[in-house]
């Protein structure tokens, strides 16, 4: 995070005797990344945040990844992996894998259900919210999200999501950390003035809650053999034990409305879309906006071989001008591989020619090493994705091919 953020009761300095009233010492946990050399937080616990009293393995889903061969671009409808009327699904057990490599894994959830206390090991987790309203509960406090917003979870946070109703939840998760594109910060921290968006869209968590429980069960999804594991941590005291923190590492919330779209006098690439870096990954948003004003502009994305990446489109509101015609809908997901030149579908060259203004909205995920397919992506690749580029260039009709 660039700025630095305090709540609840913490002593004048760091790392000195910090006691409640009745004069018991509270317990200093720093929360700190890269090894005591980035960003960190100091949290004050009631309890010894080390104690356990249990552990046992965490059955997960499916995690295994299977090579996008044949090579193809795939079109994937997350829509039709949870029947409407689907109950008692929540936000961390739930969720289904669509795609990853060593550097991420993108997974699609419809929560209606309050999740167990989760811990990801691995890497920091953005989660996307499409629809529904939930409460994000953290060890630092909460966060009220609804549709259209980002949650930045910082690795090894402990928290639950509390779906108010049903809410639909696209997670991308990474084996590194998740902030800001650093060509958006200053050498300090600070946002800067071409960013598309600034410190005041961020949401910060409420002041922590003070929680009491015993034998609380948290899950932990992290390394092991082949890949991902998960292990079941009973805590003799509940985690959400902090009296107060401070620091600069702390889940947060964005909401895509509050991003500032980047235009130009002709078509801008996706980086100027650009609003999270991992390692080895970006995520782009692209969001309604007014759009080139050249008098001879073509304002859907030109054909391109983006070599060194593989890109996921998913399509989460409006209608978006380039894959008409492709049968991307609401909720779908394009996965482009590196090796494969796309673009817009037949007709839309044209068909965008002195427009104004496109409707859309959609969260990218560019990778810079080759995605693989999990069980979701699997069970939800419409099998003619392919071939939707493969007629005249001039039909205007819009047909879906297969």
């Amino acid at each position: 995070m660039p700025y630095y953020h305090a709540v609840g009761s913490i002593p004048p300095k760091r790392h000195t005797q910090n006691r409640a009233p009745d004069g018991t010492l509270y317990f200093e946990e720093l929360m700190g990344e890269e090894g005591f050399s980035s960003d960190s937080s100091l949290l004050y616990h009631q309890h010894i945040p080390s104690a356990m009293i249990e552990y046992r393995t965490w059955e997960m889903p499916d995690q295994a990844l299977l090579p996008n061969h044949p090579l193809a671009p795939r079109h994937l409808s997350t829509h039709k992996l949870f029947e409407e009327d689907a109950t008692g699904i929540d936000a961390v057990t739930g969720r289904r894998l669509l795609l990853g490599n060593g550097d991420v894994r993108i997974g699609y959830v419809v929560a209606d259900t309050v999740s167990p206390y989760y811990r990801n090991a691995i890497g920091d987790e953005c989660l996307y919210f499409e629809e529904g309203e939930a409460d994000v509960e953290t060890v630092f406090g909460d966060l009220l999200v609804g549709q259209g917003d980002y949650v930045i979870v910082p690795r090894a946070t402990v928290y639950r999501i509390v779906p108010r109703g049903k809410a639909r939840i696209y997670a991308i998760e990474g084996n590194s950390h998740i902030g800001p594109p650093r060509q958006y910060l200053s050498k300090h921290g600070q946002l800067l003035e071409h960013a598309p968006y600034c410190e005041r869209d961020f949401r910060v968590p409420s002041d922590p809650r003070m929680v009491e429980g015993s034998d609380v069960e948290v899950y932990i999804k992290h390394r092991g053999p082949g890949g991902v594991v998960g292990t079941i941590h009973t805590l003799p005291h509940h985690p959400f034990d902090v009296v107060g923190w401070d620091g600069c590492l702390y889940p947060y919330a964005f909401n895509i409305r509050d991003f500032m779209p980047i235009t130009g006098k002709v078509h801008q690439p996706p980086p100027a879309h650009q609003v999270w870096e991992g390692t080895n990954f970006v995520v782009c948003n692209f969001v309604p906006r007014k759009v080139d004003y050249h008098p001879d502009a073509i304002p859907v994305p030109y054909y391109h071989s983006n070599v060194d990446s593989d890109e996921v489109m998913f399509y989460c509101g409006g209608d978006y001008e380039a894959r008409k015609g492709s049968g991307i809908g609401q909720g779908s997901i394009s996965l482009h591989p590196g090796g494969h030149t796309h673009g817009p579908q037949p007709g839309a060259y044209e068909r965008s020619i002195g427009a104004e203004f496109f409707d859309e909205l959609a969260v990218m995920v560019d990778t810079f090493r080759p995605l693989d397919l999990g069980e979701a992506a699997r069970a939800t690749d419409d099998g003619v994705y392919a071939y939707s580029w493969a007629r005249d260039d001039h039909n205007e009709s819009g047909a879906t091919v297969g």
